[in-house]
Parts: C-alpha cells; structure tokens; sequence
C-alpha cells in the first residue's frame, strides 16, 4: 500500500493519477471534502475515465497535525510521499506554517518509523537552498544560512527538512526532491495554473528577475523513480530550465491568446507596492498580495542545477515551451 499525504493539492493529484493509472494500490489523505474536486478536475484532464481512477484511491480523511487520525491513514502502509504543505509568504501566517510544514512532517516521520515504512518521499522547494553558487548555479551542495533574510515560507520548510534527516538518523530511508516552480493543469483558482487565468485577464507588467521552471509530470516521474530506486537519504534540485519573468509571462499570455506584457515593474516599483500591500492588511486585515521576500525573489537572478538528478535517473525534463502549451491547451479546453 502506497500512501500520499496532499493527494488534493497540483502534486499530490497527479502523482495519484499516474499511480492508479498503473494500478498501484493507493491511499490518499485529504482535509476538506470540497478540495477532492481537485483531484478530480486533474484526472478529466486527461481521461474521460476519471471517476473509476478516482474511485480506485482510498481516501481517508485525515490532518497531519491529528495524531489519531493518521496512525488509521498509516495501517499496512509500505511507502509515503509527503506531498502535504502550506504555501504562504505571509509573515502573519509562521505559526500556522510552522504548524503544518514542521510539525505536521515531524507527525509523517515519526509514523514512518513506528510503521516500519520501506522509505519516504518528501516534496521540500528550492526555497530550503542555499544562495552559494557553484560555476553560477546554485546546486545541491549550496548550504542554507540561517542568518540571511529567509522568508517564513523557507524557513519552515527548511525546518520540515530536517525533521526528514532526523528520521534517517534514527533508521528512515527517505529522499528529498527540492522542485521549482511546478507548472501543471487541472487546479485553476490558486497555485500556477491560477496564473493562465490572469495571464487570459491581461498582464501588464513583468519583473527583472529568473525563475526556475519545471512540469508537474516530470516532478511526479522523478518521484516515482527514486522511491523505487536503491537511492536513499540524498536530496534532488527539480529545475528543467531557468527563465527571465518577461520570457515566462510572455509565452505564458501568447499561449493563452492574450496580449502579453511589455512594461518592466522596477525594484522600486515593487518595493513601493509591498509596502502599499501592508499598509492595507494592517488597516482592513486582508490577506497579502505581495510581500517584502516575494518582492525580492521578482527581481533576482538566481540560476539552479539538476545535474544530479539527470545523472542519477538519466532522465530528461519536458521543454518548458512545450509544458506552457499543453497546459494552455487544456485550460482554454476546460474554460
């Protein structure tokens, strides 16, 4: 029995549609009954047979945090991918991130140990990453400082990390799979497929900076790769290309037959509007938009390496032109 913890989330959902479409014995933890429309919209993405795939998946309900609730979700459980996170660049939501990224893997860890689970596969972000570059590439190798100015988001799963290499410590085999920005299809309202949404709106602006792209399904492959390979207790940067936002935003609007963006937003700009974004949370108490670490990641060159991955597995990544027009595909097809 395989178990996935955020089998609700972009991640979690096709790495279950690509294991049941292989009629590997799957169970699913999701925290809110709505969000399992999630999954479902991922599977119709890609087969008219979604509701037997679906159906094929033992759902239970369960939160990381519930000590009672996962020891039932772990019963004869033989490997796990935590995929369960929050995401958030909030600083008003640490305690909460904290909470699930930490605490809540912390909880993973410690079931797999007392389960006896043959290895785990834990999705971190190459937010955990150093800023040491190797040859201009940031690596592996490149080691956290926890005196630079990390957001909370890293900070946390950075945290959530070392909970993983505690377990290997005490006898856990497990691997760590550091992704970028994960592009896929299927879950519109929030995350990247939000972005074809307002790409589709209009985009006005881009930013100076470098992002590290890569495919959901190439993610997924990996995954299922090292979980069934001899590697154990080693950690893998996911980057298929490094892009400029203006090359990203463009293709990403073109694809979406909307106008793309041809006016650069400066530093001071954002600088200008992260400060606007928190004057209006203080005065109406609303959720920010944009945060002094988001607006710093907008306007950095920051270059990631996967040669270790393509060396280990002898895998290749999807051509991010090609990743942006399929998803594009199948948005305008579900819109």
């Amino acid at each position: 029995m395989i178990l996935v913890t955020g089998g609700t989330g972009l991640v979690g959902s096709h790495l279950l549609f690509n294991l049941v479409s292989n009629n590997k014995k799957v169970r699913a933890i999701y925290r809110n009954e709505q969000k399992l429309k999630n999954t479902k919209d991922v599977f119709a993405c890609y087969t008219k047979n979604f509701e037997t795939l679906f159906n094929s998946i033992e759902w239970v309900k369960a939160d990381i945090l519930n000590i009672t609730e996962l020891d039932y979700a772990f019963k004869d459980v033989t490997y796990v991918y935590h995929c369960a996170a929050l995401v958030s660049f909030e600083p008003n939501r640490y305690k909460q991130l904290r909470k699930i990224n930490i605490e809540g893997t912390a909880n993973v860890v410690n079931f797999c140990l007392f389960h006896n689970i043959k290895k785990l596969c834990y999705v971190s972000s190459i937010a955990t990453l150093g800023k040491e570059v190797n040859d201009g590439f940031i690596t592996e190798d490149s080691i956290w400082n926890p005196e630079d100015d990390n957001s909370v988001y890293a900070i946390t799963k950075y945290g959530a990390e070392m909970e993983v290499w505690r377990g290997t410590q005490e006898g856990l085999q497990a691997v760590i799979v550091n992704p970028g920005v994960i592009l896929g299809a299927g879950i519109w309202k929030y995350g990247t497929g939000n972005l074809f949404r307002k790409a589709q709106k209009g985009i006005k602006y881009f930013t100076s900076g470098t992002i590290g792209l890569i495919a959901v399904e190439d993610v997924v492959k990996i995954m299922i790769l090292l979980l069934e390979s001899d590697i154990v207790n080693q950690r893998y940067i996911l980057v298929a290309e490094n892009w400029t936002y203006k090359r990203f935003l463009q293709t990403l609007s073109l694809s979406v037959n909307a106008k793309k963006p041809e006016k650069l937003a400066s530093a001071s700009l954002l600088y200008f509007a992260w400060k606007l974004d928190w004057l209006k949370h203080k005065l109406t108490g609303k959720r920010r938009i944009l945060t002094k670490h988001l607006a710093e990641s907008l306007t950095s060159e920051t270059y990631y390496s996967s040669v270790k991955v393509t060396k280990a597995l002898e895998v290749s990544f999807t051509p991010i032109e090609v990743t942006i027009a399929h998803i594009a595909n199948l948005y305008l097809k579900q819109d």
